[in-house]
């Protein structure tokens, strides 16, 4: 690790990741009122957090913390965009990093790359799927809106749990601290769509309390890989609510080699909006 990183990205390594988060959480999670309150308020200040869209634009109507920062939206505050044959983002954000799969090579930021079958735990002949594929990073930030939505429709097939770490993820520590995507918590979901297979994984990160999905009762965790099936598949349409995260991170999504391209004005460090389009492809 080279001596010019900063403390912050330094004391990561030797800090008790899990069990701030759980602190952070239990914050997060208060029903004190003046706290909450206070708590939400400092963060609205800090960020620049505008309300202007959300369902409840009262900070003081948020029962927690946590209920404040995965605010839904206003209806129609995101029109998703229903051309035929396009791909819209699933976040607000913007773009870390965009393009293609070089065999099973990513390219996390600057000089440090990661590769498939890392990202995606290893489990058996998943990453083939996705060599020389299409991928796309999206970072959000703390200001923004953190629900993930499905990008094009789908059958969800398969979702894989990742134990790991809780690396802060932004674009400082990518640039610094190697595979930390691979390294860290991250919820894989799998599904297949009229180009064949995506992914679409939710990064953990520092603090961040939980990754809440549509079809659990309850915020996925623990210690173990887990791999749950459908066999049936749950039918999915561009636009529906995937899930959320309790303080926030990235996102990363998977195409198949020729499924599709990404639109031209999708670039590096483009703010993006969830439901307006990113990419396309051609009917099979």
């Amino acid at each position: 690790m080279k001596k010019t990183q900063s403390f912050s990205v330094r004391i990561q390594y030797i800090l008790p990741q899990h069990l701030i988060s759980r602190i952070a959480g239990m914050f997060a999670n208060a029903r004190i009122v003046p706290f909450k309150n206070w708590l939400i308020r400092k963060f609205i200040k800090t960020y620049r957090v505008s309300l202007v869209e959300a369902m409840i634009e009262q900070p003081e109507a948020y029962d927690t913390f946590n209920h404040f920062f995965t605010r839904q939206l206003k209806p129609h505050a995101r029109p998703i965009d229903q051309q035929p044959h396009t791909i819209t983002s699933p976040v607000d954000g913007i773009i870390a990093q965009i393009g293609t799969i070089q065999q099973k090579i990513l390219l996390q930021a600057k000089q440090f790359y990661f590769d498939l079958d890392s990202l995606l735990a290893n489990t058996g002949s998943l990453s083939k799927q996705f060599e020389n594929g299409a991928y796309a990073t999206l970072y959000l930030a703390p200001s923004n809106y953190h629900r993930v939505h499905l990008p094009i429709d789908g059958q969800l097939i398969q979702t894989i749990y990742v134990p790991g770490q809780l690396f802060s993820v932004n674009q400082k520590t990518s640039a610094v601290i190697p595979n930390i995507f691979s390294r860290n918590e991250r919820l894989i979901a799998i599904l297949n769509t009229a180009i064949g297979p995506m992914a679409i994984i939710l990064i953990g990160a520092m603090i961040v309390g939980n990754i809440k999905t549509v079809w659990t009762d309850s915020p996925i965790k623990g210690g173990q890989i887990k791999i749950e099936n459908f066999t049936n598949g749950i039918k999915l349409a561009k636009g529906d609510e995937l899930g959320y995260f309790q303080l926030g991170s990235t996102v990363i999504l998977l195409f198949a080699k020729n499924a599709m391209r990404w639109d031209e004005k999708m670039t590096v460090n483009s703010p993006i909006k969830m439901g307006e389009r990113i990419a396309h492809y051609h009917a099979g």
